[in-house]
């Protein structure tokens, strides 16, 4: 077997087809046939196939997919010049090598099969190694776009399936959040996974009868593992499984996660996270953030004007060992207005190389505190118009809560 065989098969990747050199002679002179398979018959690994009446090539061609057309120029029937214009113009043979063949130099015919598509130039009958060797090296390189062709048709059946998985994905995140509810408070939200599935997930629960939960989780980074860790954090605070935590005390849920979720066991994953506890009977909001944005608490009131920022004094959870995490707590009275929400809703890169300013968030949030009017789907439309497309960079996750 010859050494181009042998590379070709050396360098191809694992599953792709393997291309055989195949020949296909168009001359109407079958002595021209008999004289061209003699020159190639010690040729083990070239395949030979010969056409004697032109109006049949191009059918032929469909049916043994050469990697090089030999084909005279002079033949009944059909003109030469023209049967390489069907050749091109046929998608099964557009990109074929084509040697044609004259009896004579000519460079005016030369031209005109080069402009026509003609990869090469051969007076009949050439001397059998300069054939051989144009043979392999136009079909070597066709076969090179084969393959070449067969591996994007791979890569991009593989980025379609990923793009389904991740879809799935998506919406399987989506099916486990919670439904916005009135009871003990009225809840709404929005959640806007970017073009990556992130890692952002949000839920609200009984604790018992007086006290219910509610938290949001960002996950670092993006992708299948981000949003498998959120829905597995989501998932521990929903069954209460972490060992000898109080669950009504926000400091102690916090410290149990960055003890049970270290990053260096997550893939280097580590979250941020704010979590509240309202106790119905005495109206009081305890809550704990690690590495979270500040939820913004807006009071009831004529004077009332800027939002009480609850902070997150903890660092991101699971980045380092934390001794304590300290629950804070605030009085709840009617009409008061909670938001807990992701970085993805206000980190919103403008025109110039810069960011949509904190407090201009706020400010908007601020001034569409209609209690009877959500804002929700208005910032979401706002941020849009910020980022300049439907598409964001990160999660657009934000819980708006009515008390």
């Amino acid at each position: 077997m010859s050494q181009i065989t042998q590379d070709s098969e050396s360098e191809r990747p694992q599953g792709m087809s393997e291309f055989t050199i195949t020949v296909l002679l168009v001359d109407d002179q079958k002595i021209i046939g008999e004289a061209v398979r003699r020159m190639l018959d010690d040729q083990t690994d070239i395949a030979f196939h010969f056409c004697q009446d032109p109006t049949q090539a191009l059918e032929m061609a469909r049916q043994i997919k050469p990697t090089v057309i030999l084909q005279d120029l002079v033949m009944p029937e059909v003109d030469g010049l023209t049967l390489v214009k069907f050749f091109r113009a046929n998608a099964s043979t557009r990109d074929t090598p084509m040697i044609v063949l004259s009896s004579k130099e000519e460079p005016v015919v030369k031209a005109e099969a080069f402009a026509l598509g003609a990869n090469d130039y051969l007076v009949k009958l050439p001397d059998k190694i300069e054939l051989v060797a144009r043979i392999r090296y136009h079909s070597r390189g066709y076969i090179n776009l084969l393959q070449r062709n067969e591996a994007y048709t791979a890569i991009e059946q593989s980025r379609q399936r990923l793009a389904e998985q991740m879809e799935a994905a998506a919406k399987y995140v989506s099916t486990l959040l919670p439904q916005p509810t009135s009871e003990p408070v009225t809840i709404d939200w929005r959640y806007i996974p970017c073009t990556d599935l992130g890692g952002d997930t949000f839920g609200y629960h009984w604790i018992d009868d007086d006290n219910f939960a509610l938290y949001l989780i960002d996950v670092s980074g993006h992708g299948l593992d981000s949003a498998l860790l959120s829905v597995t954090i989501m998932n521990v605070l929903r069954s209460r499984s972490l060992p000898q935590t109080d669950f009504r005390d926000p400091g102690q849920v916090l410290l149990a996660l960055n003890n049970g979720f270290p990053m260096e066991e997550y893939g280097g994953k580590f979250f941020t996270i704010w979590y509240g506890v309202f106790d119905l009977s005495s109206s009081t909001l305890s809550w704990c953030g690690g590495g979270h944005p500040p939820a913004l608490l807006f009071e009831n009131g004529p004077s009332a004007t800027a939002p009480i920022e609850l902070d997150s004094d903890g660092p991101m959870i699971g980045g380092m060992p934390w001794d304590e995490f300290e629950t804070q707590q605030h009085a709840i009275s009617s009409g008061d207005r909670l938001f807990i929400y992701s970085d993805g809703v206000h980190e919103i890169h403008l025109p110039g190389g810069i960011d949509w300013p904190f407090e201009q968030f706020v400010d908007y949030l601020a001034g569409h505190s209609d209690p009877q009017k959500s804002p929700l789907d208005g910032l979401l439309q706002h941020v849009r118009q910020l980022n300049g497309s439907d598409l964001l960079d990160d999660d657009f996750s934000i819980i708006e809560v009515r008390f």
